[in-house]
């Protein structure tokens, strides 16, 4: 909870003059795209100029501005009837931005948010105060610390929060009329996300996805009928799907939960994703999986053709490849920063990974990294395994041997290592000191500089929104094939992770 005024000042007076005068001007020649026949029809009765063919709606400058003092009137008039010390408002992250320095389409960010945040606040009587909820459950605690009295939520959230009338009155206000977001969602504007797990916890997909524009998490399947009810209840989703009572039988449940999706994102235990990834593509979803997605290179390849067959994607939940800093680092090494690389290390501990995953799901990160620099055509695979008394894996040193250069992997199960990325050259090296999979800068220390020269990128989150916002670009674009890590990079991943399995 936070009052966003007292330490947010992004905008100049000027500068907000200008961005109403662009915005009125953008709405009188360009216009907005507006796919709903009864919505056009209602703009034109405004004043608005509507061409049906093209679905667009211009607005005349003078038509925006009689608009903006009815509206501003009207919310002065009923923040008046108001009995109350504030109203307090929330700022939406649904929309799309154009990026200047890229010139291309993205979705928004919490830079994005703060700026909306900054430009409420010149907007009369819009707002006393804004309030960003950062967790779930956020509301029951602000309600009492800020002495609510009336909470409004839309009728898709109805009964959902009736256990908050014992501390606030709670209103759920009609959504609004003749607008259909299932129809919406049918033209492409928003796709839905449907969670595949053994388990109550999301690995942070729900939240991520409030970040991306054109997302949302809205249902799960478990074959634990009791994870799928807690996870429902506790990420506020529309409903849950589960195996049948009677029959004890997983598909119809599944079948009904894909009825519902666009994209599917799975994170059950590793024996289980295979079948229902195979499941999902074969009905034409969009899937994403936490990885590895298969213990063989030959199904994997088979999963990969399937969604080419059913023109969707299929993407690996490697965060590491979305980041920003990651990617600076591999274009930078491969533009000889450091000159001709000799040598790929990096160290991690298993501990630092959500739900307990295995020595496998831990390899997934350093590999990937690993050939993304050095590339796939590796000579020769090492795993030297230290295991207790049990005959548990306990640390593990991998060695990949390349023509001109040698990669090591250390992984600590139960031991503590030391966790660092570091790419050493002819000329210097970079690093990535700390949780290097999950970060927004490193290091170069080239041999004629002096010092280390840092190089920091934006970064929010645990990074999942990033790939969230990359893969609607890839299905916007109508690509079959992740452009972050191809096909033959992932089978070569799989190949890499079979071969140390095998070797214990």
């Amino acid at each position: 909870m936070k009052r966003i005024s007292t330490y947010i000042n992004v905008m100049s007076d000027e500068e907000v003059e200008r961005i109403h005068r662009n915005s009125l001007r953008i709405l009188a020649e360009i216009g907005l795209h507006v796919p709903n026949d009864e919505v056009l029809g209602m703009c034109r009765e405004q004043g608005g100029e509507v061409n049906a063919d093209k679905q667009v709606v211009r607005i005349p400058v003078k038509v925006m501005e009689s608009l903006l003092e009815k509206v501003q009137a009207h919310s002065r008039m009923d923040y008046e009837t108001v009995q109350r010390n504030s109203l307090c408002a929330g700022i939406s992250t649904q929309v799309f931005f154009f990026d200047y320095a890229t010139k291309s389409r993205r979705y928004g960010m919490m830079d994005d948010v703060m700026k909306g945040i900054s430009l409420l606040e010149h907007l009369d009587r819009f707002a006393d105060e804004i309030i960003i909820e950062e967790y779930q459950g956020q509301k029951l605690s602000d309600i009492i610390k800020y002495k609510v009295d009336l909470l409004v939520l839309g009728s898709d959230w109805r009964g959902k929060f009736d256990y908050l009338k014992n501390y606030c009155d709670v209103v759920y206000l009609e959504r609004t009329k003749n607008i259909s977001s299932t129809k919406l969602r049918g033209e492409g504007t928003t796709y839905t996300v449907g969670v595949v797990t053994d388990n109550d916890q999301d690995n942070g997909i729900v939240w991520e996805t409030k970040y991306v524009s054109g997302l949302h998490v809205e249902c799960v399947f478990s074959e634990n009928e009791d994870a799928a009810r807690s996870f429902c209840d506790k990420y506020e989703l529309d409903s849950y799907y589960c195996v049948e009572a009677q029959t004890s039988e997983w598909e119809p449940g599944f079948d009904c939960f894909l009825s519902q999706v666009d994209i599917v994102y799975i994170k059950t235990e590793q024996a289980k994703r295979e079948l229902y990834i195979r499941k999902a593509l074969e009905s034409g979803k969009h899937v994403i999986s936490d990885a590895p997605m298969t213990g063989n290179k030959e199904k994997l390849k088979e999963l990969f053709a399937l969604a080419a067959k059913n023109k969707v994607l299929l993407v690996e939940k490697i965060t590491l490849l979305y980041l920003r800093a990651f990617n600076q680092l591999v274009w930078q090494t491969h533009s000889a920063l450091v000159g001709e690389i000799v040598s790929v290390k990096c160290s991690i501990s298993q501990d630092h990974f959500e739900g307990g995953r295995s020595f496998s799901e831990t390899a997934v990160q350093p590999l990937c990294a690993i050939i993304k620099i050095l590339g796939k055509n590796y000579l020769e695979v090492k795993s030297n395994v230290v295991k207790d008394k049990a005959g548990n894996c306990i640390y593990d040193m991998i060695t990949m041997r390349y023509p001109d250069a040698l990669a090591t992997i250390e992984i600590g199960t139960t031991v503590d290592v030391e966790d660092e990325f570091v790419v050493i050259g002819t000329k210097g090296r970079v690093t990535i000191p700390n949780d290097w999979w999950n970060t927004g800068y490193f290091e170069a220390k080239i041999d004629d500089s002096k010092g280390l020269k840092r190089y920091c990128f934006n970064f929010e989150g645990n990074g999942l929104r990033y790939l969230l916002q990359e893969l609607l670009i890839m299905i916007s674009d109508e690509r079959t094939e992740c452009t972050r890590l191809f096909n033959e990079e992932s089978e070569t991943l799989a190949d890499i992770l079979e071969i140390i399995n095998q070797r214990g």
